[in-house]
């Protein structure tokens, strides 16, 4: 099977300040605030959703085509992908354009203070599911406002299930919105707080929703995970990380692995826990596409983690 991944491309640019903002930032001068900070140590990482779930989907063995627009700044990333063994077939160069970029500066509170550049990221309707050739199944991650209901759209039209992730660009959408999502999509996958903001929004209910999908996926970061089908819900424990150092694209991780267990046919109990796996080893180095592993490595730590095999069967 092959994966049309839908989503953003990005640079993240992460700075640490030695210090606290509170120490810096006035309550009272607020309304005139001109503050600037010394930030010794900086880095720079690869991701961006649609990046992030294709690079994880590599490491599991599993192609995923991913398809956004980027700019004349996307070289040094497109020769990572590569190197990773990520297809580029439909990601657009848009020389007039920057790549989307998130600049990140943390404080020692671990607070943060973001400002992201959507850039080429905005023109994502300019690609068409239509271009693709031999689909099985999609993604529609966060991207362009246009171009994730276009794509929801256009999924729907080509016959191509899909799961509808949210994610952070959920404050685009309005009830109206997310409904035509649920009526276009096979899965919806959010997190705890993206399910609320869904639920006041649409008024939809568990019940409700899985009547118009097969699965509502509701993640809840160290507690596990829901699968909500029309059969009820099974529970998807948590699989533990060696250490916790960057919780950064740890939902795409685990969306990589929803992907994974859906294109093999895999049942519910197996596709949440390699999710869930994937999370947790994600979560283990910073950055989001540092992290690697060899297919043995992966089934010994599924065995560790939840005391059975890994059975890749369908």
């Amino acid at each position: 099977m092959r994966a049309l991944i839908c989503g953003s491309m990005a640079y993240d640019t992460i700075m640490v300040f030695h210090d606290r903002f509170k120490n810096h930032i006035l309550p009272d001068r607020i309304h005139i605030l001109n503050v600037s900070f010394l930030v010794p140590n900086m880095r720079r990482e690869f991701g961006g959703c649609a990046g992030n779930i294709a690079y994880s989907l590599r490491l599991l063995g599993d192609t995923g085509y991913p398809m956004g627009t980027v700019g004349k700044d996307f070289g040094p990333y497109a020769e990572w992908l590569r190197k990773s063994g990520v297809p580029l077939d439909h990601v657009r160069v848009l020389d007039e354009e920057h790549t989307a970029q998130a600049f990140i500066t943390t404080d020692l509170d671990d607070n943060q203070i973001t400002a992201f550049h959507p850039g080429a990221m905005n023109s994502a309707h300019l690609n068409k599911v239509a271009d693709t050739k031999g689909m099985t199944i999609g993604i529609v991650a966060p991207d362009g406002r246009t171009g994730m209901i276009e794509h929801a759209k256009q999924f729907a039209a080509a016959g191509i299930p899909f799961i509808f992730d949210p994610g952070q660009g959920m404050p685009m959408f309005d009830g109206d919105d997310l409904k035509l999502f649920i009526t276009l999509a096979r899965w919806i996958t959010v997190n705890d707080y993206e399910w609320q903001l869904m639920q006041e929004r649409t008024r939809e209910t568990v019940r409700s929703i899985t009547r118009q999908v097969e699965a509502l996926i509701v993640t809840r970061g160290a507690e596990g995970s829901d699968i909500h089908t029309r059969d009820g819900r099974i529970s998807i424990p948590s699989a533990k990380a060696e250490a916790v150092v960057d919780p950064t694209g740890c939902g795409d991780a685990y969306r990589a692995g929803l992907l994974h267990g859906l294109m093999h046919g895999l049942d519910w109990e197996t596709t949440g826990r390699i999710a869930s796996l994937l999370g947790a080893i994600k979560i283990e180095r910073q950055g989001t596409q540092n992290h690697t592993f060899t297919a043995q490595e992966f089934e010994t730590r599924y065995r560790q983690s939840f005391g059975r095999e890994l059975n890749r069967a369908a």
